[in-house]
């Protein structure tokens, strides 16, 4: 007898029944080790990055597999919010799926569409080939697949923020989440997260969800804007990625040892010269 199997609980699922915001953090290496490492910290959320970082199927399922063990939640983003490729992360058995770049109520739809079984969507059919289902192993999996899965969108430009109301309003988004960087990118604020007006349209969004009823993320790296967007209402903040921990963790290491061992050997030339 085969095993019958059970999903664990998405994201949506989690927000809905935790009595604190949840934490999370980017891996964005596309290293399966460093899933598991981020999957073990304590954290709640572990998004696993193929917009921005050098990531494909083969090392999106290597991932999964190795938080899998973990008391963790992997949320994926995809590079776009293409069908087909959305089919496919489904397929590798993604539950917590982070569409980029939704600008309006139509493109929300559009997701939704991509990530439902026919009649109410178009999600191609290939459960007894695929993850998603445990090869069929998951009882009933056809007619439940929608409830195995959460989608949450990406509010990022100053188009999405004018339309974020309509946004969250989408039957069948979980969730939202913020990206100050595009956002102030969008506003002509480049690199100015923590200008007053990403500030507003980032409070904006977050408003707009909770008066819907669904959760709001945000991402921040700067503790104090985490505080900041959590005081406010958000229900899951990322805090921080493998790739940035690692690049600041090295840097100080060479600020550190390096630095040090120029003004000690600065000192010994010094004491040097003083001897003879």
């Amino acid at each position: 007898m085969p095993v019958r199997m059970t999903l664990p609980p998405t994201l949506a699922d989690r927000l809905a029944t935790s009595d604190r915001p949840l934490v999370g953090m980017w891996v964005c290496s596309g290293s399966a080790l460093n899933a598991e490492i981020a999957a073990g910290s304590g954290l709640d959320v572990v998004l696993i990055d193929a917009e921005h970082s050098p990531n494909g199927p083969e090392s999106i399922i290597a991932q999964l597999h190795a938080v899998a063990a973990y008391p963790v939640v992997p949320l994926v983003r995809p590079p776009f919010g293409d069908t087909v490729v959305i089919k496919q992360y489904l397929d590798l058995g993604v539950q917590n799926l982070l569409v980029p770049m939704v600008d309006s109520a139509e493109q929300a739809t559009e997701v939704v569409r991509a990530v439902r079984y026919p009649p109410l969507g178009v999600r191609g059919v290939g459960s007894a080939l695929a993850r998603s289902s445990r090869w069929n192993r998951v009882p009933g999996y056809l007619a439940d697949a929608s409830s195995t899965i959460s989608l949450f969108v990406q509010v990022e430009s100053q188009s999405a923020v004018e339309h974020v109301a309509e946004i969250v309003a989408v039957d069948g988004v979980d969730g939202i989440l913020v990206g100050p960087a595009d956002l102030a990118a969008s506003m002509g604020h480049l690199g100015g997260q923590g200008h007053p007006e990403v500030v507003d349209g980032v409070l904006r969004s977050i408003r707009a969800a909770v008066a819907a009823g669904k959760p709001c993320g945000v991402n921040a790296f700067d503790p104090a804007a985490a505080d900041r967007y959590l005081a406010a209402g958000a229900a899951f903040v990322l805090v921080g990625a493998d790739v940035s921990l690692l690049a600041r963790a090295s840097e100080a290491l060479a600020a550190r040892f390096i630095a040090d061992a120029s003004v000690a050997s600065d000192a010994s030339t010094d004491a040097q010269r003083a001897s003879y």
